[in-house]
C-alpha cells in the first residue's frame, strides 16, 4: 500500500549525463528533491541550469543517467521505454510554450486527444472534453479552431487538454513565455486556481519571476544543483 503521507515525487542523487562524442556533460548532479501530492512548484534558474531536464525527468520524457526517482511509490527510473510511455499517458498532463494544438482540428477535438489512448466510447470522450473546456472558460469555443484562437485561449486549451485525463501530475514548460502580460496572467491565475480548487499538483519552469509567485514555493538550479 502507498503511504499517504509520503510524498508524491520523491528523487534521490538524481544525475543526468549527456555524452558528444568524447565530451561528458553533466546537466544535473545528484539532486535530492520531494513534492507533495497537491503542491505547485515552480522551477527557476538560467539557461542550461538543469530545470528543463529536471522536468522531463519527473515527467518520464527522460531517464536519468544515476539516481532514484518515484511516483506515487513507483520507480519511474527503473520503466522500459513502452513501460515508461504508458505511464506518462496514464499520469502526466503537458502543457508546452508553443500549445502544440493540432491546427486542422477544433478546440474540442484537440482537448480529446488524449482521451483517443483510452477505451473510452466517443460520447463520453466528448464530455470529458466538454468538461474540461468548461473548467478553463473555453465552452463556448469548443467548435473554433487553433487559428481562430488568441494566444491565451490557445494555451487554455492546451490545459485542457492537459487535465482531461485527469493526471496525476500537471507539468509546464515555460506556459507563458510566448504571451503578453494579460494573457500570461490569465493562464498562471487558471493554473493557480487548478492547483488550489482542484488539488493539481503542479510543477512549473518559468524563467518569469512574476509566473513563479503564483507558485506555493520556487526552486532555482544553477549548474545542475538545487541552490537555497
Amino acid at each position: 500500500m502507498t503511504d499517504p503521507t509520503a510524498p508524491l515525487v520523491t528523487i534521490r542523487g538524481l544525475s543526468k549525463v549527456y555524452e558528444r562524442g568524447r565530451q561528458r556533460v553533466e546537466v544535473l548532479h545528484h539532486v535530492d528533491l520531494d513534492i507533495a501530492a497537491g503542491d505547485f512548484l515552480a522551477l527557476m534558474g538560467p539557461s542550461g541550469s538543469g530545470k528543463s531536464t529536471l522536468l522531463n525527468l519527473i515527467a518520464g520524457l527522460d531517464l536519468p543517467t544515476e539516481g532514484a526517482l518515484s511516483v506515487a511509490g513507483q520507480r519511474i527510473d527503473r520503466l522500459s521505454a513502452t513501460e515508461l510511455a504508458r505511464w506518462r499517458a496514464a499520469h502526466v498532463g503537458f502543457v508546452f510554450q508553443f500549445y502544440n494544438l493540432l491546427p486542422a482540428l477544433s478546440a474540442q477535438k484537440n482537448v480529446e486527444l488524449p482521451l483517443l489512448l483510452t477505451r473510452l466510447s466517443a460520447a463520453r470522450r466528448r464530455r470529458h472534453a466538454a468538461i474540461a473546456l468548461e473548467l478553463v472558460g473555453l465552452s463556448d469555443r469548443a467548435s473554433h479552431k487553433p487559428a481562430e484562437l488568441s494566444g491565451g485561449q490557445q494555451q487554455r486549451v492546451a490545459i485542457a487538454r492537459a487535465i482531461v485525463s485527469d493526471p496525476t501530475l500537471l507539468v509546464c514548460d515555460e506556459p507563458t513565455g510566448d504571451l503578453d502580460r494579460h494573457a500570461a496572467e490569465e493562464v498562471l491565475t487558471l493554473l493557480q486556481r487548478l492547483n488550489r480548487d482542484y488539488g493539481k499538483t503542479l510543477i512549473m519552469v518559468t524563467h518569469d519571476p512574476k509566473a513563479a509567485e503564483f507558485a506555493q514555493r520556487t526552486l532555482h538550479l544553477d549548474k545542475g544543483t538545487l541552490v537555497t
